[in-house]
């Protein structure tokens, strides 16, 4: 039996070309590389699973293999690789310092990476700061981390930062799909969405949801097993919600947040829902924001057509409702009976909307 290799590592980046989503920054330093202007100390910081510590490693690997005939030669030796979360003490570092003074055998730089850089000790840190100042030639230190508040500012002057971001949904979309393709695995595209959705601009944590699937759904991963195994709540369960609404048809949505929440959801997870499908209605209401949805193209269109059937005052107004009894219920001991009247309010807002026009209809025509 062959030994499986997850797929954050077997499609891990081998080149810049290969980064999703950091097209900034592999550009950057590249063109370093080619210009021949590196510096000596570089810190990667953004969120987790986005390719910090990938770019690290590539970047150790070209700097070293440029020039050379073989591109394939190994340059493992000149890569030191020090996890901070585990060797964050004063010692540590000392003998990071240690092995700096000897040059490479092989190659041109010895290069020191440093992930998790925020979670070394200050004594650590100031140990450390001599050797970052001033490197000898052929070393080079790439620090990462996801917490660049936590490093000193004496450290941050001495490194030129990159600011890694989060990976966009469309991004990872595509690369999802382009892995399914590669290991034979069929896919709605609505499922990958919401997998790409989940991971909140890890790619790493979406090919780890992604893995999961495949193996739960046997080779075709659908929308609807994807969001019962996802623990997210299905988009048309707030379609039918508004709708409902709309009609101010209060039995019909009080039975469908019983359904919902018999499916093991909480409470706040339908008003954050809802606020979050009310934003979604704005954004459609304009064709000019349209491309600020992250979404899929089927989802897209339904968001289009239902904001057609509500005002931009009704969503607003619900918008406003949401959030002030989400903020009840997280004191609440009895959280169900206030989403309760959450959309007991939002059933009778279109006709308090409606009221409120006509009103003011007869106050002008009073005036005139």
């Amino acid at each position: 039996m062959e030994n499986y290799i997850v797929s954050a590592r077997k499609y891990r980046p081998k080149n810049f070309d290969e980064v999703v989503g950091q097209k900034h920054i592999t550009d950057t330093l590249e063109n370093e590389i080619k210009l021949d202007k590196l510096a000596q100390a570089f810190l990667f910081t953004g969120p987790r699973g986005v390719g910090k510590t990938t770019c690290a490693r590539i970047l150790a690997k070209v700097i070293n293999s440029s020039g050379e005939d073989d591109p394939n030669k190994d340059y493992s030796f000149n890569i030191f690789e020090l996890d901070a979360a585990s060797n964050n003490s004063v010692d540590d570092i000392r003998a990071l310092i240690e092995q700096v003074r000897i040059p490479p055998q092989t190659g041109r730089y010895k290069v020191y990476i440093i992930d998790e850089v925020h979670m070394l000790s200050s004594q650590a840190f100031n140990a450390f700061l001599k050797t970052l100042e001033e490197p000898p030639r052929y070393a080079i230190f790439i620090l990462a981390t996801t917490e660049k508040h936590k490093i000193l500012p004496t450290i941050l002057s001495r490194c030129q930062v990159f600011n890694f971001k989060r990976i966009s949904l469309n991004d990872m979309v595509n690369h999802l799909k382009k892995v399914a393709e590669s290991e034979g695995i069929q896919f709605e595209s609505e499922a990958l969405h919401l997998i790409a959705e989940k991971a909140d601009g890890g790619l790493r944590d979406a090919l780890s949801l992604f893995d999961m699937l495949a193996s739960f759904c046997n080779g075709k991963i659908t929308y609807q097993e994807a969001a019962e195994n996802l623990n997210i709540l299905d988009k048309d369960f707030f379609f039918k919600l508004t709708d409902f609404f709309l009609i101010s048809d209060i039995p019909s949505s009080l039975i469908l947040l019983n359904e919902i929440l018999d499916k093991g959801f909480d409470t706040q997870s339908v008003l954050g829902g809802l606020a979050s499908h009310f934003r979604n209605l704005l954004v459609a209401k304009d064709p000019s924001t349209l491309k600020l949805m992250e979404l899929s193209e089927k989802h897209i269109k339904m968001y289009e057509e239902q904001a057609t059937k509500v005002s931009a005052g009704f969503i607003l107004n619900g918008l406003n409702i949401c959030f002030q009894f989400e903020t009840s219920i997280k004191s609440s001991y009895n959280p169900a009976f206030y989403t309760e009247l959450a959309l007991m309010k939002l059933c009778h807002l279109q006709n308090m909307i409606d009221v409120s026009a006509t009103l003011e209809e007869l106050k002008k025509k009073v005036m005139k």
